[in-house]
């Protein structure tokens, strides 16, 4: 049986019936959100906020527990595509806590959270410094350059010296379309290692053939990328 506003109005501040909890609400006429009061996590809704402030004016330890775990099965319900998410749980209190402005005192199975803990600013993270000056090269091969020139001066170098070197021209034409001189490449050799490679002599493929290996490797990638769409349509 639905119940009008005149008997609502009668009933005490929190009243269960069917396990549907009743929250009396003021009658104030027509409101705008900018006169209604702050939701800490406006994703939830309005009527979850007003559950939780309703918890706060619960005294009875027990029914403010109850009353908790209700709105966490509620706010759970509201976002069931999250369930599988660790801590999932966990962060559905610390939410319950956030929207109580850290005021709500209920036994909760995880440490309740501190506004200072919210508040404070993350740890700077450390940047690993790069050498922007070859940055056209790309980072893999400059690495691997640098463990070549550890390595002793013998035929196995020359032709690992050999690939890089080649890699370092199909890198290198990505950001400069036009062409590259051998020379160029070499000498940047010598650079990036500190004199300790020689790459003089080193014979390297034409800008023709680079360009065709990248266009055909890029041809190998659009089919690739079309096969999945087509598989994926099945």
């Amino acid at each position: 049986m639905r119940r009008n506003s005149n008997q609502l109005s009668n009933l005490p501040p929190s009243h269960n019936n069917d396990d549907i909890m009743y929250v009396e609400e003021p009658d104030l006429g027509m409101q705008y959100n900018t006169q209604r009061g702050e939701m800490r996590i406006p994703e939830y809704g309005r009527n979850v906020q007003k559950m939780v402030a309703y918890c706060l004016t619960v005294e009875d330890k027990e029914h403010r527990n109850e009353v908790a775990h209700s709105i966490i099965d509620v706010i759970g319900n509201l976002n069931p595509h999250l369930r599988d998410v660790p801590d999932y749980r966990h962060k559905l209190w610390d939410h319950l806590f956030i929207m109580s402005g850290f005021k709500l005192d209920v036994e909760s199975p995880y440490p309740i959270p501190t506004e200072e803990t919210f508040e404070s600013k993350p740890e700077l993270l450390e940047y690993p410094e790069r050498n922007l000056r070859f940055r056209y090269y790309g980072k893999v091969a400059i690495g691997m350059l640098k463990k070549v020139a550890e390595m002793e001066d013998n035929d196995e170098r020359v032709a690992i010296v050999t690939a890089i070197a080649n890699q370092m021209k199909k890198n290198y034409l990505a950001w400069n379309k036009d062409t590259v001189e051998d020379s160029l490449i070499l000498s940047d050799i010598r650079k990036i290692t500190n004199g300790i490679v020689n790459a003089d002599g080193i014979t390297l493929a034409h800008v023709a053939q680079v360009k065709k290996q990248r266009s055909h490797q890029n041809n190998n990638n659009r089919g690739k990328n079309n096969n999945r769409r087509k598989h994926y349509k099945k």
